[in-house]
């Protein structure tokens, strides 16, 4: 816990750049102080033998878990939701909206602003992430376009103030009228813009791009994809070096040739592994809402009426797992997709995302069947599964 001190070791440590092994990584006060291979006498291990240490995983979109949603707009859902996510090795996450009616809309803000300022007693909230009401009919996937808005600043302003400072991300389709205006407005105010559930072509995602957009939601899924006289919206993203891809690498929304692609065009550094997890999530199959839509999963995947693909039950350590497997990226680098690069992309990589000394002691535990058997934020064991 924090005001303890105390080495955690196993059979390798994936920092950022290099796998240490037989070595002591010490934890001062809920701070990561350093690494060695002869940890000094009395003071306490966590020893977890032939497990991995990893560090604390970064969900940038995920909507719910185990029967609860962010639009559910309470607290106590973002703690059910927060705890759920620790128990896979997630240390922090952004509490992502999906299009339903204006005012759950801004309710939603206003309580991922409270759990912001108060925090959870699991995954921190690392801020809100909007999906929704500014997308396109024609690639709207489970997103209910009865309640899609025009793309306004005064709409802006009221959710970045009903977030008390909260929101990170938003979401939205760049062939909105106005929207590279709106996009520089929301890059003044510290908020990422992402593009995604559009019909968008390659020059408008380009220029979106050029006005301070950072990337493609949930890349392919949602948007106007490659054609070889239209590149498309995909194609703008990942031929973009400075955009970020959002990957849901469940085997299911991204073929492994895909992810293979995905990777040899962005690299390591611009790929960030999300679950786009809903409510269903952890639960068994069955009918779930997504909004105000409904949602069947089937051996958990889940679907609108018309079969589109609504979000995932996917969970961020089975994604660097598919990454690894499937898509043949290192391990090392499948791992820095859900942790580093979210982290640089929030602009908080100086105090998490990685394990380095002077960074905040969020780790997992990671078996090798790919469970997490334990999970630390900021030095504190919120998650242990005994084996």
């Amino acid at each position: 816990m924090i005001g303890s001190v105390f080495y955690v070791t196993a059979d390798v440590i994936y920092c950022q750049e290099r796998v240490l092994k037989n070595h002591f990584m010490l934890v001062k006060n809920g701070v990561i102080s350093h690494f060695t291979q002869n940890p000094k006498a009395g003071v306490p291990i966590d020893d977890y033998g032939n497990a991995a240490i990893i560090p604390g995983l970064i969900d940038l979109h995920i909507h719910g878990r185990e029967g609860c949603d962010v639009i559910d707009c309470k607290v106590s859902s973002i703690e059910t939701i927060s705890c759920s996510l620790a128990e896979h090795g997630v240390t922090g996450f952004l509490a992502t909206t999906v299009t339903t009616d204006w005012q759950q809309t801004l309710n939603a803000m206003s309580v991922i602003g409270q759990a912001y300022r108060q925090q959870p007693s699991g995954a921190q909230v690392l801020g809100g992430y909007s999906e929704g009401l500014f997308f396109s009919e024609v690639h709207k996937g489970a997103h209910n376009q009865d309640y899609f808005l025009d793309l306004s600043q005064s709409h802006l302003e009221a959710m970045i103030n009903a977030a008390t400072g909260s929101l990170k991300v938003v979401a939205l389709a760049p062939e909105k009228p106005g929207a590279n205006a709106l996009i520089e407005y929301l890059t003044a105010q510290g908020i990422r813009v992402m593009l995604g559930h559009c019909d968008a072509n390659y020059e408008q995602t380009q220029n979106a791009l050029e006005h301070g957009a950072c990337g493609g939601v949930h890349v392919f899924n949602g948007m106007r994809g490659i054609h070889h006289r239209d590149p498309g919206c995909a194609g703008a993203v990942l031929m973009d070096d400075n955009a970020l891809v959002e990957v849901i690498a469940d085997g299911v929304h991204l073929h492994p040739t895909i992810l293979k692609l995905i990777y040899r065009l962005k690299g390591p550094q611009k790929i960030a592994l999300i679950s786009d997890c809903i409510n269903a999530g952890g639960l068994n199959d069955g009918e779930y809402k997504l909004g105000k839509m409904d949602v069947v999963v089937q051996q958990g995947v889940a679907r609108t009426a018309s079969g589109s693909l609504a979000g995932s039950t996917l969970t961020l350590e089975q994604a660097v797992k598919n990454m690894h497997q499937l898509g043949s990226v290192e391990l090392r680098e499948a791992i820095n997709m859900a942790s580093i690069v979210p982290a640089q992309f929030l602009n908080i990589a100086s105090q998490v995302g990685s394990l380095a000394e002077g960074k905040q002691a969020n780790f997992a535990i990671l078996n090798s069947d790919f469970s997490i058997q334990a999970t630390y934020v900021k030095g504190h064991r919120c998650f242990f599964k005994s084996v």
